[in-house]
């Protein structure tokens, strides 16, 4: 039996590709191992987003180049978003890659590599057609049992200024309805407590589709048809949510009260550079509604700085903006000029230095919102999926809230009472840190 060892980097969009990559394999008789000096394959799937994601993603490769070098049998294949952005001109750059695929070769996966080991004839760089997963396809949960992401639709229309997506995922392409149900039913079979429904743009799901098919209806019939306590919903257009998604929220309490919402931004100026359909004013309709309709929602966003044409005027309208609004959580990245974005060509850069400042400003300033807005939760009882022993001390068990999510968010504590992991238990909290909540269980 032939053996692999597979390293998924990036969001978790590219981690659902791993998953189906890692089924896939595992049925057509391949054997995953967790040491690369075990295995036959050494697999990366990329994140080529932006370049802090292409400077990790190389930096794996070269690492995995060293089993390599100790064991010249072994191949080495790199697949995903930086093959797709770069194509061929990889060959050039990392010759000790044996095989390139890009994003659409997810399905293909086991030809691919029979194929390489075999030593039969084919392309070094593969660039299969674009390709959307279904529920036919296996997939193995690298996740926790308790805990998934599914992937409603793959690429995105929104022709942002600094983004890639598009040119590396293609256009739009939506999963039926019937389709993502059977996959749920699967993973609520499987013990699933918590699902993360993600894609670039959860509002844009079945636009390429008929006027039946949505978000609303989609989630309308998840909730009909599936008993997943949690279902949390990642990465949002602001101007997309409705009232009627706003309803379905307020209404129903299996669908968190939680929602990540990448602003990017908040000066007019800067969004109309990025090409973004909304302004200052239109956020903070958008947030007054939200919080009107979902008062106890928690809400996510990334901010950018450092766009060109930024200025300190725009920096201190967003630090005006955080203070004011006060988002539960906020991830802040600096902008860098992306080989064939638009905003490559943009003039009024930012230097390095000042992006870097002014990150950490943004940083330091949520960091002191965040801890005051924690101090909210203290003698409050909360549902917590428990996630299992805490990363810090076996003294402790770990888990998360409904207003925090998998991975990017900070946790809960537990330090008084037994559960398992997956286990969904109301916590009394007791204090409140920068990022993290600590409590018992009732």
């Amino acid at each position: 039996m032939p053996t692999f060892h597979l390293v998924s980097l990036g969001c978790a969009k590219n981690l659902v590709d791993s998953e189906v990559m890692l089924g896939l394999l595992q049925e057509g008789g391949w054997e995953m191992v967790a040491d690369p000096e075990q295995a036959n394959v050494l697999l990366v799937n990329t994140c080529g987003f932006i370049q802090p994601a292409v400077e990790e993603a190389i930096e794996v490769i070269l690492e995995m180049e060293t089993y390599k070098k100790i064991d010249s049998s072994k191949f080495l294949v790199v697949t995903g978003c930086l093959v797709q952005r770069y194509k061929a001109s990889l060959e050039d750059e990392l010759k000790e890659v044996d095989l390139f695929i890009g994003t659409e070769g997810v399905a293909k996966i086991v030809q691919l590599l029979d194929c390489l080991v075999e030593g039969a004839e084919q392309e070094k760089t593969q660039l299969p057609d674009r390709f959307l997963m279904d529920a036919s396809y296996a997939r193995t949960l690298s996740t926790p049992f308790f805990r998934s992401s599914v992937k409603i639709t793959e690429g995105c229309n929104n022709r942002c200024t600094y983004c890639m997506i598009p040119s590396i995922r293609g256009e739009l392409r939506s999963r039926g309805i019937d389709d993502i149900v059977l996959e749920l039913q699967r993973l609520e079979k499987d013990g699933v407590q918590e699902l993360s429904l993600i894609a670039q743009d959860l509002t844009a799901y079945g636009n390429d589709l008929d006027k039946e098919t949505h978000l609303l209806t989609l989630l309308t019939r998840i909730l009909a048809q599936t008993a997943i306590p949690w279902i949390r919903l990642m990465y949002l257009y602001p101007s997309g949510v409705g009232d009627d998604l706003l309803a379905l929220m307020q209404s129903e309490d299996r669908i968190l009260p939680y929602m990540d919402i990448p602003f990017q931004h908040v000066s007019a100026a800067v969004l109309k550079r990025m090409h973004r359909r909304y302004g200052y004013a239109d956020l903070l309709q958008f947030i007054e509604k939200v919080r009107g309709a979902v008062p106890d929602i928690a809400l996510r966003s990334t901010m950018m700085v450092g766009f060109p044409g930024e200025t300190e005027g725009d920096v201190r309208q967003l630090e005006e903006f955080l203070r004011e609004y006060r988002l539960d959580h906020v991830g802040v990245f600096s902008y860098t000029n992306e080989e064939g974005a638009l905003s490559e060509f943009y003039e009024n850069q930012v230097p390095e230095e000042l992006k870097e400042e002014r990150r950490n400003r943004i940083l330091t300033l949520q960091a002191e919102i965040s801890e005051q807005i924690l101090q909210k939760y203290v003698g409050r009882t909360i549902p917590v999926l428990v996630e299992g022993l805490s990363r810090e001390t076996d003294l402790l068990l770990e888990g998360r809230s409904v207003y925090q999510a998998p991975d990017i968010d900070g946790c809960v504590l537990i330090n008084d009472g037994n559960a398992n992991p997956g286990d969904i238990v109301q916590v009394q909290i007791t204090e409140a840190q920068i990022y993290d909540l600590l409590g018992g269980i009732v």
